[in-house]
């Protein structure tokens, strides 16, 4: 098999549901090393900008390799045919690589760590409200059976919302979800004309316009020439990790429905309490919890099993 033809991944909605799989598991993986980098930087803006540029630079290189050596593969630089597309890739890069990654980490400094799991993973119920009307997903029994099963793990997982605040942290955090589901529906949409890669370069590359210039307003900028090699080893992990995400994710996006790839996202809060449990000895969160989210993402990817790519328009 040629190295060209390898790269293939089938356009089918079970091969974007198998990527959001792994999506999911780089994201709790992310979640667990991120509580012990942002530790390492002090300032979550600092460590946001040193992460999401080395993220940026790598998903450059990436594309550059990819259009170089395979011009025709699915992957490889495309561009809008549109002015409004290519306005729509500045979009994502504020809306989805900067501002919210600005309002996440500051929030996460701010919030109880429950409370920002849960509003996080809210946006699955997000994506639903603006999917439906705006990309005209259909939404089956399975679909609503599986987010059922999958709000309710994330309420078991928390130990309940009666106690659900809303304070300054919680409320960045809010916005950072309420933006990145926008993301999402344009994302969607972009990915008709542009190649997954190219449009995570614009998410990263834009973010980092994003983060280095708020940086410098900020008076964080500074700070990144004073980086140890120790932060900067911690930034080229996560950011690597970050890539990951950032490439899987938009595959994923571009096969299959945005309500079945933002529903299967919600198994990283799983990977995230097992890694915490098993490297950091923390008690599971609950064990109810944890089969309700498997469950309802174990429907999804069973329900998409032979289903056509899903297209961004409709």
């Amino acid at each position: 098999m040629s190295t060209r033809r390898a790269l293939r991944i089938p356009a089918t909605r079970q091969a974007g549901v198998l990527l959001a799989l792994a999506t999911a598991t780089i994201s709790g993986f992310a979640v667990f090393l991120n509580g012990y980098a942002v530790r390492r930087f002090g300032d979550p803006t600092l460590y946001t900008t040193a992460k999401n540029a080395v993220a940026a630079l790598l998903l450059m290189g990436l594309l550059a390799a990819v259009t170089t050596r395979h011009r025709q593969s699915s992957e490889a630089l495309t561009l809008p045919s549109s002015r409004r597309g290519r306005w729509g890739l500045v979009l994502v890069g504020v809306i989805g690589g900067g501002i919210p990654f600005l309002l996440f980490f500051e929030g996460l400094a701010r919030a109880e760590s429950v409370q920002a799991a849960f509003i996080h993973k809210s946006l699955l119920l997000w994506v639903v409200l603006l999917a439906v009307p705006f990309l005209k997903e259909q939404l089956s029994w399975y679909h609503l059976a599986a987010i059922g099963l999958l709000v309710w793990g994330q309420v078991a997982l928390v130990g309940g919302i009666s106690d659900l605040r809303l304070g300054t942290g919680e409320a960045m955090i809010l916005g950072a979800t309420l933006l990145w589901s926008i993301e999402v529906v344009v994302a969607k949409r972009l990915l008709t004309d542009v190649s997954p890669l190219t449009l995570g370069v614009a998410r990263m590359g834009v973010g980092m316009v994003v983060l280095v210039g708020w940086a410098a307003v900020s008076g964080a900028f500074g700070g990144l020439a004073g980086l140890g090699l120790s932060q900067w080893a911690w930034a080229l992990l996560t950011g690597l990790v970050l890539t990951g995400y950032v490439a899987t994710w938009y595959s994923a996006l571009a096969r299959a429905q945005a309500v079945d790839v933002s529903a299967v996202l919600v198994f990283g809060a799983v990977v995230t309490a097992l890694l915490k449990s098993g490297v950091q000895g923390a008690a599971i969160p609950s064990v109810g919890g944890l089969v309700l989210v498997t469950m309802g993402v174990a429907a999804i990817v069973a329900a998409t099993r032979g289903r056509p790519r899903s297209p961004a328009r409709t």
